[in-house]
């Protein structure tokens, strides 16, 4: 299977479809419901983001037929309003690139309510490729037709870090390796406002209940870091974790 991975988004010009990771809409509206002062951007960000990744492909002469989402569209685990009609903006954006029945939202562990009157669901299958939020597993994933899977819900980042001046840096990255005999890739959240739980410290922090994927298998998993303005790609986990 192609892929190509433009910015945070992977793209899959064979299928003609763009995969795009947790969303978490109204985290902002949580942050400043929480006494944290913080603008009110992260929505148009994430518009304007996704204006340039469909312009991308176009310009490159590529289709866009389909878009999928991978689960925690929103952030609240109840019913915030404000969620809902940052929701509604997003997808009037997209309705203008695509038409709506080919927009395919997954349900993620943070979307206990619906705003997709009904168009979301637990996983999506196209041909060969399983579509999962990744918190849990299903039966219909583990046939032989399935030969990818693609998923979100860890959040993916690497941390840098010079040792000589004690400066860090995280980078949120895309991860590829194999779950049960089939190519799995792990898409990094599309929020800025959270970069992301960093892989090379899954050895002390990451907890095997809370993904389908293990501490084990992770480490296996190579590592695409997501620069400015190209993916990069680096080592497996297990070769970072003294970054």
């Amino acid at each position: 299977m192609k892929y190509e991975f433009i910015n945070k988004a992977l793209y899959l010009p064979e299928k003609q479809i763009l995969v795009i990771g947790d969303l978490h809409l109204g985290y902002e509206h949580q942050l400043i419901q929480s006494g944290v002062l913080t603008p009110k951007m992260q929505t148009q960000k994430i518009i304007n983001e996704l204006r340039e990744i469909i312009l991308k492909i176009k310009e490159s002469k590529q289709k866009l037929n389909k878009i999928v989402f991978l689960g925690d569209i929103k952030h609240a685990f109840d019913f915030q309003y404000e969620e809902k009609i940052l929701f509604q903006d997003v997808l009037e954006f997209l309705k203008q690139h695509i038409k709506e029945e080919n927009i395919i939202f997954i349900r993620g562990n943070h979307d206990t309510i619906d705003f997709t009157y009904g168009n979301i669901k637990d996983f999506h299958i196209e041909e060969d490729i399983a579509f999962i939020h990744g918190d849990k597993c299903f039966a219909e994933i583990s046939p032989k037709e399935i030969d990818v899977i693609v998923m979100g819900h860890i959040h993916p980042s690497v941390v840098f870090h010079d040792k000589e001046t004690s400066k860090k840096e995280t980078y949120k990255c895309f991860l590829v390796g194999d779950f049960h005999c089939k190519r799995t890739i792990v898409v990094p959240s599309f929020s800025d406002i959270s970069i992301g739980s960093p892989i090379n410290h899954y050895d002390t922090s990451y907890r095997d209940e809370f993904s389908i994927l293990s501490k084990k298998d992770l480490m296996k998993f190579n590592v695409h870091v997501v620069g400015k303005d190209k993916v990069y790609k680096f080592k497996r986990v297990k070769d970072l974790l003294d970054a």
